[in-house]
């Protein structure tokens, strides 16, 4: 008899802490990550500020994000010169002596063709979350789903109205790393998740989940609120129309 409150008594402590934990570790890591940050970003910048300007000079103590500060306001102040014809052409100057470099050319173009689609086409991002049969028949990947273009890769292996498709397959727990596939449009279920919930599904390796989503749906014709499953249920389309094509007519 005596063992029993003790033994709830244990357990309401390791709930206490758990819960405890579960809320202080995102925090914590959260504050970390940012307070890495601003000292990476300041060990960068605080030894080019004059120290006539630096308030580390006046004060007893470093001002941490001072640097992270100067730097955004650098940044910005690059960015409308930039947006003149004065500026236009100094850029243009940089790259063309950029373009003469045989390495630095190489390195320079990919990383600005990075940072221009990933900042200012927002519509050449990934737009949607997908599912692809990999590494074999019967196991799912996801999948991140790039916009359609004609490409030539397109082109040389056109499937006849089934277009290619560029996916990024992101690997466990690092999204940032992974493999780009090209795989036809009618082998991809689309999913109705956000890149934002497929992101933390691949990091979290499937722990933390999105919420099945509920929405209008019809069935015979009649609109029904119903649950549409993450990935739908039932068998695949293109295995379903090969089964049924299969069939012999009676």
């Amino acid at each position: 008899m005596s063992d029993a409150p003790k033994t709830s008594g244990m357990t309401r402590l390791r709930n206490y802490f758990l819960t405890g934990f579960v809320v202080c570790a995102p925090l914590a890591i959260t504050a970390y990550i940012a307070w890495s940050f601003i000292g990476w970003v300041d060990s960068w910048v605080k030894p080019y500020i004059p120290a006539r300007y630096s308030p580390d000079t006046y004060l007893p103590f470093p001002v941490p994000g001072f640097g992270l500060i100067v730097a955004l306001i650098l940044i910005t102040l690059i960015g409308f010169l930039t947006a003149n014809i004065v500026g236009r052409a100094i850029v243009g100057f940089g790259e063309r002596l950029l373009g003469r470099m045989p390495l630095v050319r190489g390195i320079y173009g990919s990383l600005k063709q990075i940072f221009e689609t990933v900042l200012s086409n927002k519509g050449d991002m990934f737009r949607q979350v997908g599912l692809v049969e990999y590494p074999r028949k019967g196991v799912w990947s996801l999948v991140f789903v790039a916009s359609e273009k004609e490409t030539e890769i397109n082109e040389k292996l056109d499937q006849e109205g089934d277009p290619l498709i560029a996916v990024f397959m992101p690997c466990t727990p690092n999204p940032t790393t992974g493999f780009l596939m090209y795989v036809l449009k009618s082998d991809i279920v689309l999913l109705d998740m956000t890149i934002e919930d497929g992101a933390k599904l691949i990091v979290s390796a499937g722990l933390v989940a999105p919420e099945v989503k509920t929405k209008l749906v019809t069935m015979n014709g009649e609109p029904i609120n119903g649950t549409v499953a993450n990935p739908p249920l039932g068998p695949h389309p293109a295995r379903k129309s090969r089964t049924a094509s299969s069939r012999p007519n009676k």
